[in-house]
């Protein structure tokens, strides 16, 4: 059981890891060692207090030094889902659990937007990790979605578990080459079904499936914590970060705009220090 668990390595999620380490914290941080794609691809950042007229890959550098020079360690590993368990909060990883007293969400923002019918039916046929939930399709037809090269890996497990695979790309030139795949270019329509996933609507053809995988780099928060308030795509919270689930608190882009590294930087730090105010809280309780 950890103190905290952060989600995503863009600027908020640095904030919060540098402030968890300084208040000596037992922490787990989620992301990745390139920080974020944003970062990355900025030619000029010209508002950030310290480095003038940076570029993305030099704040990137600069924040991994910090990171780096601190001992503190991101975990290269995407979460799927978070599930909250009456006093805790538990990550699900591919096929592991980790579990935190409390979590600062700070994934940034989905750039695909939700399929109707996908939280819906959620755990009922939909799913967003492959590793966790393909051995049930294992001979069965399923529809994919994809909206990143990068997971094309799972999209290769999952083709060589089920049937048949239809495949829907946000992108053109798409490398999984099989024969039980079938693949076409386009964001669906709709996940079809009731009580549980039947298929989806793509491209104007309706596909029959008994399972539906949404794959993306970033999902969207409120299909990553159920319960969680959000409003336009963004994460509800208060001037201390708090979102409207006990020990849950989010910072950054998914809280809404403005878009920017300071912003992000300071609601991670406020983040983390509503989460000491917290657990100080739980303790004088126990």
């Amino acid at each position: 059981m950890y103190d905290l668990l952060i989600i995503g390595s863009g600027p908020a999620g640095v904030s919060a890891a540098l402030s968890a380490k300084a208040r000596g914290l037992d922490f787990l941080w989620f992301g990745s060692r390139q920080l974020s794609p944003k970062i990355a691809k900025a030619e000029r950042v010209m508002n950030y207090p310290g480095l003038p007229a940076v570029t993305g890959p030099e704040m990137r550098e600069a924040f991994l030094h910090q990171v780096d020079s601190l001992g503190i360690s991101v975990l290269e590993e995407r979460v799927n889902s978070i599930y909250g368990m009456g006093g805790y909060y538990t990550a699900v990883v591919n096929d592991k659990m980790y579990d935190g007293r409390t979590v600062i969400l700070a994934p940034g923002v989905s750039n695909s937007r939700e399929i109707p019918g996908e939280s819906r039916l959620l755990g009922k046929g939909v799913s967003y990790c492959a590793t966790c939930d393909g051995e049930l399709y294992r001979g069965k037809r399923i529809a994919v979605v994809c909206t990143d090269p990068s997971l094309e890996e799972e999209v290769e497990f999952l083709a060589g578990l089920a049937s048949d695979v239809f495949l829907c790309t946000s992108y053109k030139d798409c490398g999984v080459q099989r024969d039980n795949v079938r693949h076409t270019v386009g964001y669906p329509a709709e996940i079809l079904g009731e009580d549980r996933a039947s298929g989806l609507i793509c491209g104007g053809e309706t596909v029959a499936a008994d399972g539906v995988f949404c794959l993306r780099s970033c999902v969207a928060p409120s299909a990553l914590l159920p319960g969680l308030a959000a409003e336009c795509g963004h994460i509800q919270v208060d001037r201390g970060q708090r979102t409207n689930l006990p020990g849950c608190f989010a910072a950054g882009d998914c809280t809404g705009r403005p878009y920017q590294y300071a912003k992000a930087v300071g609601e991670g730090n406020v983040a983390l220090h509503s989460v000491v105010e917290y657990l100080k809280e739980m303790e004088a309780c126990e």
